[in-house]
């Protein structure tokens, strides 16, 4: 599911891929709330906490906003390159690496939060997350031509929407069977993604109260999981452009 993009991929791989990435979004989204108090993957929420410090001469949450947001970007970015390095070089799994690079990582901020007192755990782990937050969302949103995107859930549930209208008008009016298939694979798709995100959030909670950094070793453990039978495939990267992408609303 880390190795095949594109046409290659059907709604089976991206249901697995989404969900099960989504589920360790949420999961360290909502462990990530707990331990510093600002959502890693929730750029929306901080792009407006950014507005009112400004409103409101809050300065430091200013500053936090923006280093929250600038690190998520530059996941992004660390991912876009690395993906467009592996296909000029035709490297094999060159997703699943990048996968396996944000596992690493976190295990890095499971440690941290474990080893360090608060003062440089605080930022440490703020920064880092968001960092891993774009990283991994880059690299699915790559592979999956934007059809899935695993660390908020603003668009994920728009689609849903819209979907589910689509899905309820056919009962009433004649559709073509194909286009009602379609919808009814799309609706199944974003909504298992939002529920696994929601499910993997409670846990996350859950989980981190109870072990703290622990949690973050055992999320880094599930990462490399899912991304090492890509790693190791001996499967070479296509010699095409990758599948564009689309922007979408995000949370």
């Amino acid at each position: 599911m880390l190795v095949h993009e594109g046409a290659e991929r059907n709604a089976i791989i991206d249901r697995r891929l989404g969900c099960s990435l989504a589920a360790v979004a949420g999961a360290v989204n909502a462990a990530g709330f707990l331990a510093v108090g600002y959502y890693s993957a929730n750029m929306t929420g901080n792009v407006s906490a950014l507005a009112s410090g400004l409103h409101e001469g809050h300065m430091e949450l200013v500053l936090s906003c923006c280093g929250l947001i600038l690190a998520f970007v530059a996941g992004a970015v660390l991912s876009a390159l690395l993906v467009n390095t592996g296909r000029r070089r035709h490297l094999p799994s060159i997703y699943a690496r990048s996968i396996l690079l944000e596992a690493c990582l976190l295990g890095l901020l499971g440690g941290v939060d474990l080893l360090l007192s608060a003062q440089p755990r605080g930022p440490m782990l703020a920064y880092g997350l968001s960092f891993l937050m774009g990283l991994q969302n880059a690299t699915v949103t790559r592979i999956s031509g934007a059809r899935v995107r695993t660390t908020h859930m603003t668009g994920m549930l728009t689609d849903v929407g819209l979907e589910l209208a689509d899905w309820l008008e056919a009962l009433f009016r004649p559709v073509d069977p194909t286009r009602r298939a379609g919808t009814r694979e799309r609706l199944g798709l974003h909504a298992a993604i939002a529920l696994s995100f929601t499910l993997g959030g409670i846990a996350g909670a859950f989980l981190y109260g109870w072990w703290s950094g622990l949690f973050f070793l055992l999320m880094a453990g599930l990462l490399a999981c899912l991304a090492l039978p890509g790693a190791l495939s001996r499967e070479q990267i296509p010699n095409h452009e990758p599948a564009p992408t689309t922007s979408g609303p995000e949370a």
